[in-house]
């Protein structure tokens, strides 16, 4: 025997509690999404996707199997005709429950229960709002393109990974090729007798210079520490 459900009973009788609950499922199909007490939607929830797996199924028993709990047969055509394919890939879990604020007069707590949304159309909305499109990964190229075939033939997980490790490995380079140039200017200068802050003040001397005026005290060490 199938278990029983948990919580009290809705009406007054099983046979009112069976057509409360395919009226909601038809409103639900119907509409995509329906508001009612997180009782009813937790209730609906495995009879809606129960009926959903039928219109998957798509045959002439499935269809008359549904029939027997959904009545309008405009419903019914919408569930094999529109819901039915849209979940053809996706393996279960087909309504979600969202909690809302407590009904007034009640105070009874209310949910929304609704029809999930493929992601692929999700995002497509988001880019219509935003008037953009998301950006494309680039191709691997040269060295980085080699390693990413190599582990592409053990694993996709392991291309992830190789492609990863070879933006880190570049990222480094131009990090050390920076701080090696750094490293040459500061040798230079400590050939030349200078440190960094007097070769600043002569560079500042030199401008003033150029433009007509007097260097400043820090131009004129530089200039004799340039002559020794």
């Amino acid at each position: 025997m199938p278990t029983p459900t948990k919580g009290a009973r809705f009406g007054g009788s099983p046979a009112h509690e069976r057509l409360m609950l395919a009226n909601l499922a038809t409103s639900l199909f119907e509409h995509d999404r329906i508001t009612t007490t997180e009782a009813k939607a937790k209730r609906l929830r495995p009879l809606a996707e129960r009926l959903i797996t039928f219109a998957k199924r798509g045959d002439l028993h499935a269809r008359r199997q549904v029939l027997t709990v959904i009545r309008d047969k405009d419903v019914v055509h919408k569930l094999f005709a529109e819901i039915g394919p849209k979940f053809a890939t996706r393996p279960g879990g087909y309504t979600r429950i969202v909690k809302t604020g407590p009904r007034k007069g009640d105070n009874a707590p209310m949910a929304i229960i609704e029809l999930v949304e493929e992601l692929r159309s999700v995002v497509a909305e988001a880019e219509r709002a935003r008037g953009t499109k998301s950006a494309a990964k680039k191709a691997p190229s040269g060295r980085t393109r080699e390693i990413a075939e190599d582990a592409a033939a053990e694993s996709a997980t392991a291309a992830a990974v190789a492609a990863d490790d070879a933006s880190v490995e570049t990222v480094e380079v131009d990090e050390s090729a920076e701080t090696g140039a750094t490293a040459a200017t500061d040798e230079g200068l400590t050939a030349l007798g200078l440190d960094s802050e007097k070769a600043e003040g002569a560079a500042e001397a030199a401008e003033e210079v150029l433009e007509g005026e007097e260097p400043e005290a820090g131009g004129q060490e530089a200039r004799s520490a340039n002559e020794d």
